[in-house]
């Protein structure tokens, strides 16, 4: 799988496209693949303040709960409304329509990983 080159990601399996001093955040399709069936995402409040690896949430699917954590920090500015009645938008479009959050960025993101170290994490956890 070609992971998105303009998109940043976190160890913990989140994305973040940054777009100016925003950043949309949402969960990668290795993540939504491990899970499995999506069933219910839930997410925090719009004006919510929250720093780098703080959790931000979490997911549920047919075979596990995860939490989710920020792979930036900022204020929520949205929260993808239409996961609560249709969870599985993660499942169908991780990087499209399953976004999870936009964020209003405090500062530079750090520590993220570019596409291809995204790949070789990816390879490394899938053996």
């Amino acid at each position: 799988m070609a992971y998105p080159e303009n998109i940043f990601y976190s160890k913990s399996h989140e994305w973040t496209k940054v777009e100016g001093d925003e950043a949309v955040i949402g969960i990668t399709s290795f993540a939504q693949e491990q899970l499995g069936d999506i069933t219910f995402v839930e997410l925090p409040e719009v004006g919510d303040t929250l720093d780098v690896g703080d959790e931000m949430g979490s997911i549920e699917s047919v075979k596990a709960a995860s939490e989710l954590y920020i792979p930036v920090g900022g204020e929520i500015i949205a929260v993808n409304e239409e996961l609560e009645d249709a969870p599985e938008k993660v499942n169908e479009s991780p990087f499209e329509g399953g976004w999870l959050i936009k964020v209003k960025l405090s500062g530079e993101p750090e520590g993220l990983l570019s596409a291809s170290e995204y790949e070789e994490l990816v390879a490394s956890e899938a053996h």
